[in-house]
């Protein structure tokens, strides 16, 4: 399993420690891979600045002025590269359920 975010290294190694990950967390600079899948938002000015009132600074994170964040989704591939699950969301708040990507692995093992 792996995650992926815009995050530069730096803040994806916090981020794994914070969080205590125990998988691999690739940095995809500038949402280039997720535009490429056409999953990419721009935040728009006063969403900006409630993030910024929290600290979060995705110029700074991210490494560039785009103020631009993936959707939340899954992939699941299997090993002969086949993709069984793939589910990404417009609304940002709805998040991929742990649980579901979990149940969606043990399928593929089980297969």
């Amino acid at each position: 399993m792996v995650a992926i975010s815009p995050q530069l290294e730096q803040y994806g190694r916090e981020t794994i420690q914070q969080h205590k990950l125990t998988f691999e967390l690739l940095s995809d600079k500038g949402n280039r891979v997720a535009g490429q899948f056409g999953l990419v938002f721009k935040l728009p000015d006063d969403l900006r600045q409630i993030y910024l009132k929290f600290g979060i600074d995705l110029e700074k994170f991210n490494g560039d002025g785009s103020w631009t964040l993936p959707m939340p989704g899954k992939v699941v591939v299997d090993s002969r590269s086949i993709v069984r699950v793939a589910e990404a969301d417009p609304d940002y708040t709805v998040r991929p359920e742990p649980g579901q990507l979990i149940e969606a692995l043990r399928a593929i093992a089980n297969a």
